[in-house]
Formats: structure tokens, sequence, C-alpha cells
């Protein structure tokens, strides 16, 4: 941690020429800067087998931000945001005490989203400091779990540098991880000494290649099992085979082990292939991404990912089972380009098959599916379904979400 601080603290000393757009002065730089709203109400449905009464949670996600204008190479970003409840909270908020229902984890809370200082003065470069929404890569390690009400966000320091026009360096020390449960829940924030280092090349005629490593330490001794160290690779893009047919293609392997104050002693490999065609709107993808098992005792884990994103909208698989987990899943998307009231409308439906990665089990299957649109430039709304079939692992989960959201 001293030696990342000491290095940002150098790049932040070090003088360079005022850009032609800067603030005349620190006053004006304040003051004439970019302010936004950003408003979400969801209402979002459970049904879960093992649980007699549903929920439901009906609540107004408010997000504020100011961006500074630039001084002396010089900005601020300043972000909050504050969850409300419309109605009554009949549903298990992961702090509200309503345990007789599921969990929606969008609890009624308000808090500082980001705040950081940034330093661009130096050519191809920015280090900042503060509390930053981060997502890295695909966001399967490392997100801000942008579906959830209250973002994930991390107190950091970090140095992004481009040292050719087509290679990224991003280096960042993690001391504290601001999670979407907010400060009254008991693992709301998460002590860490973590590291960050990702190296993204792109330029390849067929798409971008990323190696990355991530050294978690979390220092709360009942989260010790989830430090581990991952080194990975990935390649994905996409190459245009006719005027309207698109290849598109990714390939990811990490390897994980045990970090810092991780009582355990385990080595387990994550990988992840899909291809898809894209063409007129139309895009069809196939995918199989394993979370390997050591043994069947213990499995690769990813605790700051944008989970929600992975393994099926249900949520069912937010840690990684011991015995690990195979995902052979399909998806279709279609955007509608036709004149009227449909125009801009967009379809997804997504199919997974959930198996242990140690021992053969079926753990499930899920459907999901989507309509959304955009409204102009400021609206958009979205009905979203997942449907989880248990077999050997959980219970069968239904849940509905109905979202409206404006920006300005």
């Amino acid at each position: 941690m001293r030696a990342f601080l000491i290095a940002t603290t150098t790049i932040l000393a070090v003088s360079a020429p005022a850009f032609a757009d800067e603030a005349a002065s620190f006053t004006d730089a304040l003051t004439n800067g970019k302010a936004s709203v950003n408003f979400r109400y969801r209402i979002e449905t459970v049904d879960q087998a093992n649980m007699s009464n549903d929920a439901l949670a009906s609540t107004l996600r408010t997000k504020l931000k100011y961006e500074t204008g630039l001084f002396k190479g010089f900005s601020g970003v300043l972000e909050f945001d504050a969850v409300g409840l419309i109605g009554n909270d009949e549903y298990n908020s992961t702090i509200n005490g309503v345990t007789n229902r599921p969990v929606v984890a969008d609890p009624a809370m308000a808090a500082v989203n980001q705040a950081y200082i940034a330093y661009t003065g130096i050519e191809n470069t920015t280090a900042l400091i503060g509390r930053k929404a981060l997502n890295m890569d695909n966001q399967r390690f490392i997100g801000t779990v942008g579906w959830r009400q209250n973002d994930q966000s991390y107190d950091m320091a970090a140095v992004i540098t481009k040292p050719s026009k087509d290679f990224t360096v991003t280096a960042g020390y993690v001391w504290n991880v601001n999670r979407i449960f907010g400060d009254e829940h008991a693992f709301g924030d998460l002590d860490t000494d973590s590291f960050v280092l990702n190296g993204k090349y792109s330029g390849l005629e067929l798409g971008n290649l990323t190696g990355y490593a991530l050294l978690i330490d979390l220092n709360d001794s009942a989260l010790y099992g989830l430090s581990t160290q991952t080194y990975g690779l990935r390649f994905d893009g996409k190459h245009k085979m006719s005027a309207d047919l698109t290849a598109l293609y990714e390939a990811e392997f990490a390897a994980q082990s045990e970090h810092g104050e991780s009582p355990l002693s385990f080595s387990a490999n994550y990988s992840h292939l899909a291809a898809g065609l894209s063409a007129n709107g139309l895009t069809g993808k196939l995918g199989y991404e394993v979370l390997g098992s050591d043994g069947g005792a213990v499995a690769f884990q990813t605790p700051l990912a944008t989970l929600h994103k992975f393994n099926g909208w249900a949520d069912k698989f937010l840690g990684t089972p011991a015995g690990g987990l195979q995902n052979i899943y399909g998806s279709v998307s279609y955007k509608i380009k036709m004149d009227g009231v449909l125009s801009g409308v967009k379809l997804d439906a997504v199919y997974h098959d959930f198996s242990a990665d140690i021992g053969g089990a079926d753990y499930g299957s899920e459907v999901d599916l989507q309509v959304s649109k955009k409204f102009g430039k400021n609206y958009y709304g979205a009905l979203k379904f997942a449907d989880y079939n248990a077999d050997s692992f959980s219970t069968d989960t239904q849940k509905t979400w109905l979202t409206i959201g404006a920006n300005y």
C-alpha cells in the first residue's frame, strides 16, 4: 500500500502545462461543472418455493452527480444516491428484519456513491484517489452491481495509463468496498488490502487481449475464506464477415488460490468460451462457463463481481457451490427496427443449464426473458422475468421486475 501511495503522490506532484479547456480559476472549475440526475423506479416480485410469503419491493432510486471542471489537471466527482420505499416493505431487504419473505437486496438508504479527485496533467495518464464506481472488463471479477438500486463502489487509489495507443494499464489499491447493502448491514463495508492490475491490448485485428491480477485480501475474520489471488487472461472481439453478418467471440481463463489471511489451501480454475452471430438487429450466442472446484471442497469465487450479469437473473449462484459450477447457456436478442411504436424495442431470451464441476450433479436450469425500450433521449423502461427450476441446488424461484427510469 505504502509504495503504491508514494507512486501516486509522485505522479500528482509532477507539473504539466494547462489544457486549453481548463477553467481560468479554481472557483470557475467548481461552479462551471456538469450536474446530472437519475431516477429509477422498480417493482420487483419474488416467488420462492421454500417460503410461504412472496416478496414485493417497490423502490425509487435517486442519483445526483456533479463533475467539476478541469483546473491545472485536477477535477473531481461527487455523487449521492438514495433509495426510498414506495409503499410497504413486503420483502427482506437484508436489514429490515422481514425474514418471512424472500430477499430483494434494495434496502432503503442514502449514501455517497462516488467522491474522488482525478489528475490528468500527465499525457495519456489519469491518477485518482477516493470513492469510485469501478467496472473492469466485463465485470466478471470487479464491478458496480449496477442492476441493484444502490451501486457497489470502491475506496481506492489508482493509475490508468496508456503507454501506447493500443495498450492501457490500470493499477489500483482498494482499502474498502462499499457494498449494495449499505452501512447498516454487517458486511455492508468490506475492509480490504486489495490490489488490482489490468493490462489491455486492443491493437489486434480480431479483438482485445487482456491480462489481469487480482489480490483480494479481506480483513474481517468472517470473510477470510474469500481472500484470494487470481491471475487471468481474456480475449474478446468481433469480426465483420459480410455487410450484414458479424461474428462475436470471447475466451477467458483464470487461476485462483488462497491469499492473505485465508485459512484455506486450494487451487481452482475459471474458464469461459462463447461465440455468436449478429445480423440485422438479431444476435444469437452460445457459451460455456466453468467456475472450478478443488476436490469438491473449495470452489472459485468472485465476491466483487457484478454477479447478476452471470449465471442467471434469479441470482441463485451469488456464491459458487463447493462443487463448482458449470453453466451451458444460449441467448437470443433482437432489436426491432421497423417504424412505429415498436421501433427500438429490444427482446432478450436466455437459457441456462447448471451443473456441478465435481461430482456431476445437475443443479437446475433457468429461463430469463426481457423486453426493454428507450424513449427519446432521457427515458427508458423494461419488463424482466427469471424462472429458476431447481434440481439438486436451491429451490424453484420466479422473479419479475418492472423498471422505469429517467436521466437528466
